[in-house]
């Protein structure tokens, strides 16, 4: 059976309160630009989602509970099937979502539906889902490196062979990027490979994303010494993150990815100006939204 979640987020109570830690999105958002990484993970300013972002949430969704259906059930007319209802519970609670729509036209919902349906064809044309049993779907991951910094994240699926090789499967559902995009989806994949590697004592053997738009596939194979180079990485990232925590120093980095930043208006860089600093976040900057996952 699929499993969904570890057991200490399951058996842990509603009210524990976690300490900060580091996600792949917040470590890249740092990486990109820190006054980006202070405005999501510290001021916690609300950003209106596209609706390309909302279609690759949706497709996650539907693609892990596709692989909670018998393995004979996984066909894409069955995943097809799952759209609507998956769509209705991602939104119930999130009126900004249904908001991107027109009430008054239904049309464009099932049109948008449509557009998230030619995502799943595309991901049948890469694999053929009854042929495999993965370990987990949407794994909430998390350990604690040597060095005290927390890594927290959720893998799309992990693959485990019965001679015990790891694959970690990441879903995209943009084009397969250019060098910069490139350079930011490894960077999570390397990411979920230190945090497995740590767990289970195992370098997975394979890093693979999907990119659903193009029916592209992008395999990596890391091996010990570059995760210990990637973990320094992130032990200096998060080294910085609690420096510029202190100070409230989080400076603009501007770049080729700032056209598509939600936060110009308050950026420096752009003739904006950032709100007071409130301090640094508790209980936890770390934790990654369904929006980032997706992304």
């Amino acid at each position: 059976m699929t499993q969904t979640a570890t057991e200490d987020q399951e058996t842990a109570p509603a009210t524990a309160v976690r300490r900060p830690a580091l996600s792949p999105s917040r470590a890249s958002d740092f990486k990109q630009c820190p006054l980006l990484y202070r405005f999501r993970a510290v001021d916690r300013l609300p950003e209106t989602p596209t609706k390309a972002q909302l279609r690759g949430t949706l497709v996650h969704s539907v693609l892990e509970r596709l692989f909670a259906l018998p393995q004979s059930e996984r066909l894409p007319e069955r995943a097809k099937e799952l759209l609507e209802p998956a769509w209705s519970e991602l939104s119930a609670d999130r009126t900004e979502w249904t908001e991107l729509f027109a009430e008054d036209d239904q049309s464009q919902v099932a049109d948008w539906l449509t557009s998230a349906g030619k995502l799943l064809d595309s991901y049948f044309a890469l694999e053929d889902p009854r042929r495999l049993e993965p370990e987990a779907c949407e794994l909430h991951v998390e350990t604690e490196l040597d060095s005290g910094v927390l890594l927290r994240g959720y893998v799309d699926r992990l693959d485990v062979a019965p001679t015990g090789e790891i694959r970690v499967v990441d879903y995209k559902t943009g084009t397969a990027p250019r060098e910069i995009g490139e350079a930011k989806a490894m960077f999570q994949m390397k990411f979920y490979a230190v945090v497995l590697w740590r767990l289970r004592g195992i370098v997975p053997r394979q890093l693979k994303l999907m990119y659903l738009t193009d029916g592209q596939s992008l395999a990596y194979t890391p091996d010990e010494p570059e995760l210990r180079r990637f973990e320094r990485t992130l032990e200096a990232i998060w080294q910085a993150i609690l420096k510029a925590g202190k100070t409230g120093d989080f400076r603009p980095n501007p770049g080729k990815l700032c056209d598509w930043c939600a936060h110009q208006s308050r950026c420096p860089s752009f003739g904006g100006t950032p709100p007071e600093y409130p301090g640094w976040p508790e209980p936890d900057p770390g934790e990654e939204t369904p929006l980032d996952r997706a992304d």
